[in-house]
């Protein structure tokens, strides 16, 4: 069975965001956590794709231009990224949205469709997040490693990563690894 590995970047104080609704000491989403060689399909919650589309959008349409949300231009990793995210197909879980202007984009309603296509043959799925899906699918036993890169601020304010999941969940380390600017990458196996 294909593994689900769910990944994202938080402040050492375990924060997804600040209080303004976005993650500001993140300079650069390009990191890919070493992930895109064994990935073929991507799975996010449809408040995560409302940001997603726009951002990667921006990236693919305009490479040369500062991006609307940040006013930086993309850096090499990111137009990495979207390169490969234009050919992977992504699989938003929500039970509103019927219709995505990302390429190779279809609808999942619920975790089940989650496990279903866990159970399909391919490369492992990657969860992009957001938290509440990510902590959703952790309980249901759908998450199979989680990949951190821990960013070196407490960011005080702000919804903590796993606080919507309701059980205890053991994390077996398996990879550790510093990276410039004092960031952290943790690769953890769930038990």
């Amino acid at each position: 069975m294909r593994k689900l590995i769910a990944a994202m970047k938080i402040s050492v104080d375990g924060k997804y965001e600040g209080p303004d609704g976005y993650a500001d000491w993140v300079h650069g989403w390009s990191d890919d956590y070493g992930i895109t060689p064994q990935i073929d399909a991507c799975v996010l919650g449809g408040r995560m794709y409302d940001g997603y589309e726009p951002y990667w959008t921006a990236i693919g349409d305009h490479p040369d231009e500062p991006l609307p949300q940040t006013g930086a231009a993309p850096t090499p990793g990111e137009l990495e990224w979207v390169d490969f995210a234009r050919k992977t197909p992504h699989y938003v879980v929500s039970t509103t949205k019927s219709a995505a202007a990302w390429p190779n984009t279809r609808f999942l309603r619920g975790l089940d469709d989650v496990a279903a296509l866990k159970s399909r043959p391919g490369k492992d799925i990657y969860l992009l997040g957001g938290a509440t899906l990510t902590g959703a699918a952790l309980d249901s036993g759908l998450v199979d490693e989680i990949r951190l890169i821990v960013y070196p601020l407490i960011a005080g304010d702000g919804p903590s990563l796993y606080a919507t999941a309701s059980v205890r969940h053991p994390l077996e380390l398996r990879k550790f690894e510093q990276l410039p600017d004092g960031r952290l990458s943790y690769v953890y196996d769930v038990g």
